[in-house]
């Protein structure tokens, strides 16, 4: 057994975050030293991956897939297929789908009582894009409400409205970031009575210049003081010739400024590479991060070399300044 995946087992099993100080560091000349995803079985694909943890245990995931796909864990190791949110179709969606029934990149949480999930619906390469909410008590298939429209984007907005992810402070504040390509990563306020928006106010989080401004999939996690926006980096969805890698920058304010570990702004391009294609791994991304007890875990996705979208599982440990190293 690869001594990595041991340390990843002993982490899962025990909690303890030990990691070699030679993981850290790590620049793209040292992708090979990356860690391959921890061990998960069962019903493995993911595409844009959301994992919650449930207040009685276990673990709902969901997908990019018509109706939004999911699936179930009880030990965050093997995974079950439970079906789509919504199965019986988004009338509501189709507007900006085309009519088709796949929906993308849901987030999804659980907050006063029951789940909430945001999620986009568009068309490959269109800004004409709408992220939309809707709620469960249980999670469970064909159980979620529509909620109604959060914001959306035209051609001419100059932003895309994909790739939702709510954060809430620690102070209650609840804040929606997004974005994809064009001008890069946004963020408004929510009411958190609601879900829904707040203001009318658009926050620049990040942008690229560089690879036809490729930057995608925010999520933001708070930590000791500091909110830490994961991003993909370069081009998804080719199978093995993925480019997508994941990257990180933090903030002491969740409005930023962003900067990465060399202090590059977000907004200029920055951002710190913790993760990205090595061995049979292609294209890790759409970054996903959750505390789990004394853990901190990365879900995203990948790519065989068959060209297949897998579930991606490690843990996080931090350095001693405070950056997160992948393992």
């Amino acid at each position: 057994m690869p001594s990595r995946l041991r340390k990843f087992l002993l982490a899962a099993t025990t909690g303890l975050l030990a990691v070699s100080a030679s993981v850290y560091g790590l620049t793209r000349a040292d992708a090979a030293t990356y860690p391959n995803p921890g061990v998960v079985t069962g019903s493995t694909f993911a595409h844009d991956p959301t994992i919650v943890k449930k207040p009685g245990g276990g673990y709902i995931l969901a997908y990019t897939a018509p109706g939004i796909g999911l699936t179930t864990s009880a030990d965050r190791t093997n995974f079950v297929a439970a079906g789509q949110a919504f199965p019986n179709g988004t009338p509501w969606a189709d507007a900006y789908t085309g009519g088709d029934t796949n929906l993308w990149a849901p987030d999804i949480s659980y907050r006063g009582g029951k789940y909430l999930m945001y999620y986009s619906a568009s068309t490959f390469g269109s800004s004409k894009s709408a992220i939309f909410l809707a709620g469960s008590t249980t999670g469970a298939a064909g159980t979620w409400s529509n909620y109604g429209k959060i914001v959306e984007s035209t051609t001419s907005s100059g932003f895309n409205a994909i790739d939702p992810n709510l954060t809430v402070t620690p102070s209650g504040e609840w804040w929606l970031s997004f974005g994809s390509f064009w001008s890069g990563i946004k963020m408004i306020k929510l009411n958190p009575s609601t879900g829904k928006r707040a203001d009318t106010t658009i926050h620049h989080l990040a942008e690229r210049f560089v690879n036809s401004k490729s930057i995608e999939a925010p999520h933001i996690y708070y930590r000791n003081g500091y909110y830490y926006l994961f991003v993909a980096f370069d081009l998804c969805c080719k199978g093995a010739s993925s480019t997508y890698r994941t990257m990180v920058g933090r903030s002491a304010s969740i409005t930023g400024p962003y900067k990465d570990r060399a202090g590059t702004l977000m907004t200029a391009g920055g951002g710190t590479e913790i993760l990205a294609s090595h061995d049979a791994v292609y294209g890790p991304g759409h970054p996903a991060v959750f505390a789990d007890g004394d853990q901190d875990v990365l879900a995203y996705h990948y790519y065989t070399a068959a060209g297949d979208a897998r579930l991606g599982v490690n843990l996080l440990s931090w350095s001693s300044s405070g950056w997160p190293t992948a393992f």
